[in-house]
């Protein structure tokens, strides 16, 4: 493995070079776990009762009025401790460092818990019950660092750490999530001004990777995130690492070969730890961050919100099941991160090419009607769609929806719908994510986006957690109705092996709205059979396929999520969202 980390440094910085930077590296890797960390044993696998939850180090606000004073960190563990019954095994924690914006994203200090959060000991705590997940965030930092501080004053250590360029520099090529401009001028001490490249905004300077101190330092952070607990480290914004002029500087090959040695590094180590790559871009691209089972352990689903909303919003879940039948068998090693809501918005791009483009814009416009805003990036021809920014179940479950039936028939009915978008989440192999805000059945937060100036702040409220808890207790409640009936498909999951990213799937025939999918055999010889209903309208699900052909035809209810469990010798058992709590 030594020898595949040599010859990666000579890949990315050149023979000549990467010779020089080895025995840095190897230093860095041989200090790097000891102590507190040190090597581990090889991964451990995933399991039908691993779910990763997505939360903010403070997604939850203090009591209204008075409470207890407690970090943020702690509040968090406190709600988890008496609400998640062990459906979450995993908690990727947003960037919990000091920051200057982004809720996070714009990092100040690598190595230090913002006290606005709490402390590397809250983590910890946290850590005794869920797999921690830490965000690295690679591409770029915040202009308040003490690195880009640096590199203003003219300190020669941070000279080369940050991409400048001309002020008339062509940046056509580039591909550009934002509309901003691609450089941001500042001043230097002596009084220059020096044009630095800023992916995502101002305020965010990105890193200079073709200087291999920029390296070193970011594998220094990453096996420090190791020694803290980190189970999996999910690399922010990777696809844009590495900048070359005359390049779209996007998916790189040196962007894919610092994500390989990154894998080679913790394969060396044989750390208990796996890299899940973020790359908000059409689903090929998208999956080539697998690289050849020597990159990414992990990619996200992203191709799967867009298609979920468009089912649900459409009433046509074609595109749905004729992309999920185009996934990859499961096989040993690379596992997709299945999610229809975080903390971000639902991006659009991903669904290029899987869903007809009038059709799609008809969903985009219908999303819009329902409270959904638009962000946009930079075109060839101008601005184009991004991604939308709302709360997913104001999209698929709107207020309006059932705003006609007596008493409250009308919230279970809503958070069924909802519900029916999950249970498609829940039932594709993988390792499935869901946002802390899908969990608690949150609305949009309207007043974010002005208060905030940034149209992902309608999906980022922060909500005292009394409140929060008030309404959870309450039957009545939307929250209420979502939270239980996720628990109630999360605890059917657990127990049933078929679930295990490992277990193959097929996407039975189905029509309309229905979406199905067929998880099995396991190692005993089990099925599932998780049918979901994406429509108002009653549907029917005819069984054709083995080992489906002798069961009988499914009736199913408006928004209704059915699932079956048989074979290997064990009693048929279901669980469905028909039935809902009072």
């Amino acid at each position: 493995m030594k020898q595949k980390i040599k010859e990666l440094l000579g890949f990315i910085y050149g023979a000549p070079l990467g010779e020089r930077i080895y025995p840095k590296l190897l230093e860095i890797i041989d200090q790097g776990t000891g102590g507190e960390g040190g090597a581990g044993p090889a991964l451990s696998p995933f399991t039908a009762a691993d779910v990763l939850l997505i939360a903010y180090g403070d997604m939850l606000a203090p009591p209204e009025g008075s409470g207890p004073k407690e970090s943020g960190l702690a509040r968090l563990g406190r709600f988890l401790a008496r609400w998640n019954p062990g459906a979450f095994t995993c908690l990727h924690l947003l960037p919990f460092h000091p920051y200057s914006s982004d809720d996070g994203f714009s990092v100040i200090d690598y190595r230090e818990v913002d006290p606005r959060f709490g402390s590397w000991e809250d983590i910890q705590e946290l850590g005794r019950h869920c797999k921690p997940v830490f965000d690295f965030v690679l591409n770029h930092g915040s202009v308040e660092s003490r690195w880009f501080r640096g590199f203003l004053a003219g300190d020669r250590k941070y000279a080369g750490w940050y991409i400048t360029k001309p002020d008339d520099f062509d940046c056509s090529a580039v591909v550009r999530p934002r509309t901003h401009p691609l450089l941001t001028p500042f001043t230097r001490a002596d009084g220059s001004v020096a044009y630095v490249w800023t992916t995502f905004s101002a305020d965010q300077v990105d890193y200079d990777f073709s200087n291999p101190e920029v390296l070193l330092e970011f594998v220094r952070i990453f096996l420090e995130y190791y020694r803290r607990g980190a189970r999996i480290v999910r690399l922010d914004a990777i696809a844009y690492l590495w900048k070359e002029p005359g390049t779209p500087c996007i998916h790189h090959p040196k962007t894919h070969g610092v994500v390989r040695l990154l894998r080679a590094v913790m394969d060396h180590l044989m750390m208990d730890l796996r890299i899940l790559t973020e790359t908000n871009v059409p689903h090929k691209e998208n999956i080539s961050y697998f690289g050849r089972g020597d990159e990414a352990h992990m990619v996200y689903n992203f191709a799967l919100p867009p298609l979920v909303l468009h089912a649900a919003i459409s009433g046509d879940s074609g595109p749905l099941r004729t992309w999920a039948g185009t996934l990859p068998p499961p096989r040993e090693g690379p596992v997709f991160l299945n999610f229809l809501a975080s903390h971000d918005g639902v991006g659009l791009t991903p669904a290029q090419g899987l869903v007809d483009k009038a059709a799609f814009a008809a969903t985009i416009e219908e999303a819009k009607k329902r409270g959904a805003l638009v962000s946009y990036k930079s075109g060839p021809e101008g601005p184009v769609p991004y991604e939308l920014n709302c709360s997913y179940a104001d999209m698929v479950a709107p207020e309006s929806l059932g705003a006609d039936l007596p008493g409250d028939e009308g919230v279970r009915l809503r958070a069924r719908a909802f519900l029916a978008a999950q249970g498609v989440l829940l039932a594709l192999p993988g390792l499935p994510a869901v946002y802390f805000h899908s969990w608690i059945g949150s609305r949009a937060w309207r007043e974010g986006p002005a208060l905030h100036n940034s149209n992902r702040a309608i999906n980022r409220e922060k909500p005292p957690i009394d409140r929060v808890e008030k309404e959870l207790e309450d039957p009545a409640s939307f929250r209420y109705q979502v939270y239980r009936g996720f628990h109630r498909l999360l605890e059917f999951r657990a127990s049933e092996g078929a679930f295990s990213p490992e277990v193959p799937h097929r996407i039975p025939e189905a029509a309309g709205t229905v979406f199905a999918v067929l998880r099995g055999p396991d190692s005993e010889g089990r099925w599932v059979l998780c049918v979901q209903n994406l429509g108002s309208v009653p549907a029917r699900f005819i069984p054709q396929d083995p080992p489906l052909e002798s069961r009988a035809p499914l009736n199913l209810e408006g928004w209704e999520t059915r699932w079956i469990a048989f074979g290997g010798g064990r009693e048929q058992r279901e669980v469905s969202t028909r039935q809902q709590d009072p």
